[in-house]
């Protein structure tokens, strides 16, 4: 790796992260004794404070189809999810300790959902990608990729196994992301697995993604801390319509309907912001409402650029896309990938709230039933659809041990 790339991780590292650095050569004898004792563990993880992702789909299938898996989970124990973990077989330790970083050294597979899944993100990938420290990761994916995210070429993140879960996401990754032949398989997401046997009640949820000029969830990253900046903001401006117009109420109680709004996690810093008189629509708080709990429920789904129209649209469920800064988000978030939302979308584009109205009056016309045009594009797009997706997963990981001795 050239000076300049190593460069641009290391000053990502904050002062305030000086702290885990001592933590980490402070875990370094810790973990020499762990990897002699315990060679094959599978480090798992997403947000400090989640279990309700891929990783804790796969974990669980793990303690319970193959609990002689040295699976450990990590996650901080003020987690509204903790209590899911402690039925478990596997181990769970305290995200960010010292033991957090031994278990981190010593791991056979680090596996997370997110990219930022390690004991301290800017530190841990100054010295994974700069080749200082080697080890194998396995990404479990967040979502269905359908941009040009190039934090996530293979450049910048060096990741061993890459999981796509929809046929023209994986050969879009394979082409143009730069990993090395065999990284990146075709899997299905393991949160898939728990997209069946659904039941929906009427409840429209309305899911917006977020915004890198409003919250950029990377560690280093500028954040818009003002309440008074985020209110002008054409986000807040944008979703705060739907909560005070009238019609829209008129339109839920006449179609015996509830809304649920509920943002990006890295935007819900913002929800006490919002604000309605209606009581059908209700401002929905990540640690008391679990997103795919929410998307099994619903029975129509507003988004924006948002990948969970990928998991709604998995289970063939109606939507819309309500894109009002599409010049914006393109310019300033991500580029445009393989997938363009008019022409490959699983739902109508809407530019204006007018639009987003009309949309919802022609489909409550209908009972809300999905359209066989948005049926064939889902058909074609997931050509895995199954209840297997945690078991390819961990074959796939298991695989990686005669890739690893055959390098």
């Amino acid at each position: 790796m050239s000076l300049k790339s190593f460069w641009n991780k290391v000053r990502y590292v904050r002062g305030s992260d000086l702290l885990s650095v001592l933590k980490l050569f402070a875990a370094v004898p810790y973990a020499v004794l762990l990897r002699k004792r315990r060679p094959h563990i599978w480090l798992i993880c997403e947000l400090r404070m989640e279990a309700r992702d891929n990783g804790y789909w796969l974990y669980r299938y793990i303690c319970n189809i193959y609990p002689s898996t040295d699976a450990v989970y990590v996650i901080d124990s003020r987690s509204p999810d903790y209590q899911k973990l402690t039925g478990l077989h596997g181990e769970i330790i305290e995200w960010g300790t010292i033991k957090h970083w031994a278990y981190y050294l010593a791991a056979e597979y680090n596996i997370s959902s997110q990219k930022s899944g390690k004991p301290n993100a800017a530190v841990c990938y100054a010295l994974e990608v700069s080749g200082i420290w080697k080890n194998t990761r396995v990404f479990l994916q967040h979502g269905v990729i359908h941009n040009d995210n190039e934090f996530l070429h293979y450049r910048n993140t060096k990741m061993r196994l890459f999981v796509c879960s929809a046929k023209p996401e994986f050969l879009y990754v394979s082409h143009h992301f730069g990993y090395p032949k065999g990284y990146v398989q075709y899997l299905g997401l393991a949160r898939f697995d728990g997209l069946y046997n659904w039941q929906s009640e009427r409840m429209i949820l309305v899911m917006p993604t977020w915004r890198k000029t409003i919250a950029n969830p990377a560690a280093f990253a500028k954040r818009m801390d003002s309440d008074d900046e985020f209110i002008r903001t054409r986000y807040y401006k944008a979703w705060q319509q739907f909560f005070e117009d009238p019609e829209l109420d008129s339109f839920l109680k006449a179609n015996d309907l509830k809304l649920l709004f509920y943002p990006h996690h890295d935007m819900q810093r913002f929800l006490h912001l919002f604000y309605t008189e209606s009581e059908r629509i209700i401002m929905a708080d990540w640690r008391t409402c679990d997103v795919q709990d929410l998307l099994r429920r619903a029975m129509f789904l507003i988004t924006d650029y948002s990948s969970v129209a990928m998991d709604f649209a998995y289970m063939y469920k109606p939507l819309l896309y309500y894109q009002f800064d599409a010049d914006e988000f393109f310019n300033h978030q991500y580029k445009h990938g393989y997938f363009d939302y008019k022409r490959d979308g699983f739902g109508p584009v809407c530019e204006t709230y007018s639009d987003v109205k009309r949309t919802l009056l022609k489909y409550a016309e209908q009972d809300f039933k999905n359209k066989e045009t948005y049926l064939e594009k889902e058909r074609a797009f997931f050509t895995l659809h199954d209840q297997d997706n945690c078991e390819r997963n961990y074959q796939a990981i298991k695989a990686l041990d005669n890739c690893l001795s055959q390098a």
